[in-house]
């Protein structure tokens, strides 16, 4: 019962070992394939992908967008556009009480006319934030006329796909070391945050906190980004997404509105250009239904930083966050070991597919509704890999295993079957035959034939007893027709004497007690390259041409074995000088004796001599010892 236990967990053992190392070998891949790069890409495009599924969100009503559009340029014939102009769009805008205007205009150069006019307003009015490019290359200074409180930077990093998914809040300044520059976006929020009564805080680790509401900071390995650049203080972008984002107007629309404007009153109001003729845009792929085909303006893009934040503040909307690195790959490492699991437990192709199906729905699922709802980020792409790969690769690798074990089932039945035959075709065949011979040629006394069928009844049941043992026992041995147990580890030419011993003095052999010259010979041989099966099949061999020469060498008085090493062979010959044996008798016995020269690469005759016997030889490539 022990040993069956201990068989049984080895097999287990086997089975897991087999299945689950090159499920790891996967899981170990696909991370350091992740942790090099590879998968960025995949990873930014199936966040991408997450967030243009979201559902439409309502218009963002605290925010509105002025943009200058083509025909704004053709009423006003210029471009640039006038200083003049703009003063007037402000002046009109600041009669219905906005929080905060944000100029997206570059504002460092005066554009006549109108630039006292311009001058005066940025002069007078606190509420105006301006815009400068911080960053090189191509840096460009902000209005002189506004202080550095009402400036902020309008710099925005691309990812390696030129797509844009990232936001800059804060850079040192490069002038004073101990001040930062605030972005064009965060310098809007904060004023109309302060307006809420709250203010801007430093929060852990240099992050930006409103309040209870701290931004979280983007690192250069945040998400499915590797060694990014994260200078400065950086946030990811929680696009807003539907068909209508923000309320759009055009220059004209608020110059020449005669209607009440109050639709301004409190809020934060961007200025900036929406003409497909100047080259302000910025792609993404999160937002769906996109006019541009995957593009926004760049005002716009500026409006989704600043809804983003303050609706996280004020409405608990959630800001974009990731695990810490050692959860993430915690995370792909027990996702890659679920196909493995399924393998071994359905042990069915299609159960094992079907399972792998489900937990990768069951994985995007999950994976959007936590990005949905609580705007995390979770490492989906690695996993969706490791189970395609793990759940299609051990799928394949189950039906490899099911087709090899039903061909070693079968090969094992067969080998049992041949094997089983062989010691009852040597052992209580021969001495049936040899009762049914006597009783063919003579007439045997019920004394003699009551012992001859007792004899086989016990040779029977002891070929059972050893079957039984030997289904239970790991040693490797062989049991002869005589009775005698051999220890196969032997070398084959000690096999060879024990066999040729055990066999010739078998007393149930009419022919074999009538020899009178008896010769063997079994050279040594290095038998490495013979296994247990084939040192049994050999044995086997020699006992049955023995015996083949006790049943049916009639007259024979001499017999020679032999084995000896040959020009790379070993040759095992078996001759007699009796009346031979005849083809139809021997059928069976030549069938098996061929399908062994086969398995040993060699040959095989059985072939009668002059002027009188037979000749039995098998023939294998060998070394001398």
């Amino acid at each position: 019962m022990l040993k069956k236990i201990v068989s049984l967990i080895k097999d287990e053992v086997s089975i897991w070992r087999s299945a689950a190392l090159p499920g790891i070998g996967v899981i170990i891949i696909i991370i350091a394939a992740r942790f090099s790069g590879l998968l960025q890409d995949s990873e930014l495009m199936l966040l991408d992908k997450f967030l243009s599924m979201r559902t439409a969100e309502p218009v963002d009503k605290e925010i509105v967008i002025i943009g200058i559009n083509e025909d704004d340029i053709q009423e006003i014939n210029k471009y640039p556009i006038p200083d003049k102009n703009i003063a007037e769009l402000i002046n009109k805008i600041q009669r219905y009480n906005p929080k905060v205007i944000g100029l997206d205009i570059f504002k460092n150069i005066p554009v006549e006319p109108g630039s006292k006019d311009l001058t005066k307003i940025f002069q007078e009015n606190k509420n105006i934030v301006g815009v400068e490019k911080a960053l090189e290359p191509g840096k460009i200074a902000p209005p002189p006329s506004l202080p550095k409180e009402q400036v902020g930077f309008v710099d925005i990093i691309p990812d390696k796909d030129s797509k844009y998914r990232r936001y800059l809040l804060w850079i040192p300044n490069p002038e004073n070391r101990k001040e930062g520059k605030f972005s064009f976006s965060l310098r809007l929020a904060a004023i109309y945050l302060s307006y809420k009564g709250i203010q801007i805080e430093e929060g852990r680790g240099g992050a930006i906190k409103f309040d209870k509401t701290e931004l979280p900071l983007f690192s250069r390995n945040t998400g499915g980004y590797v060694e990014t650049d994260d200078g400065g203080t950086q946030i990811l972008m929680n696009f807003r997404n539907g068909e209508e984002r923000f309320n759009f107007f055009s220059l004209k629309d608020i110059i020449y509105r005669k209607n009440n404007l109050s639709f301004l009153k409190n809020k934060i109001v961007l200025i900036g250009m929406t003409s497909s003729s100047i080259p302000d845009f910025f792609s993404t792929s999160a937002i769906s239904d996109l006019k541009l085909n995957g593009q926004i303006y760049g005002v716009e893009y500026h409006a989704h930083a600043i809804s983003q934040i303050i609706n996280a503040v004020l409405n608990g909307r959630p800001l974009l966050k990731t695990w810490s690195d050692k959860m993430e790959y915690l995370w792909i490492i027990v996702w890659g070991f679920i196909p493995i699991i399924i393998g071994r437990l359905t042990q069915s192709i299609w159960h094992n597919l079907l399972a792998v199906s489900f937990n990768s729905i069951f994985l995007i699922g999950i994976s959007y509704l936590l990005l949905m709802h609580y705007g995390l980020w979770i490492p989906t792409a690695p996993v969706l890999l490791i189970l395609a790969i793990n759940g299609v690769g051990l799928s394949a690798f189950t039906f490899y295993r099911h087709d090899q074990a039903l061909k070693s089932q079968i090969k094992a039945r067969q080998s049992t079957i041949e094997y089983t035959f062989n010691v009852i075709h040597n052992g209580p065949l021969q001495t049936l035959a040899h009762t049914l011979s006597n009783a063919k040629t003579k007439e045997i006394p019920q004394k003699e034939l009551i012992y001859q069928l007792e004899r086989l009844n016990h040779e029977i049941r002891d070929i059972g007893d050893f079957l039984k043992k030997q289904a239970l026992s790991s040693e490797e041995i062989l049991r002869l027709g005589s009775g005698l147990t051999l220890d196969l580890n032997k070398p084959i030419n000690e096999l060879f004497y024990e066999v040729y011993a055990s066999t010739i003095e078998r007393d149930d052999f009419k022919y074999l007690s009538a020899i009178k010259i008896k010769t063997r010979s079994f050279e040594p041989i290095k038998d490495k390259n013979l296994n247990i099966e084939q040192k049994r099949e050999l044995c086997q061999f020699l006992e049955e041409a023995l015996c083949n020469i006790g049943k049916h060498a009639e007259g024979a008085k001499r017999i020679q074995v032999t084995g000896k090493y040959c020009n790379g062979w070993y040759v095992l010959s078996i001759k007699d000088n009796g009346c031979g044996i005849s083809s139809s008798a021997e059928s069976k016995g030549t069938k098996q004796c061929q399908l062994l020269a086969n398995k040993l690469n060699g040959n095989f005759k059985r072939e009668s001599i002059l002027p009188r016997g037979t000749l039995c030889e098998l023939t294998w490539p060998s070394i001398k010892d």
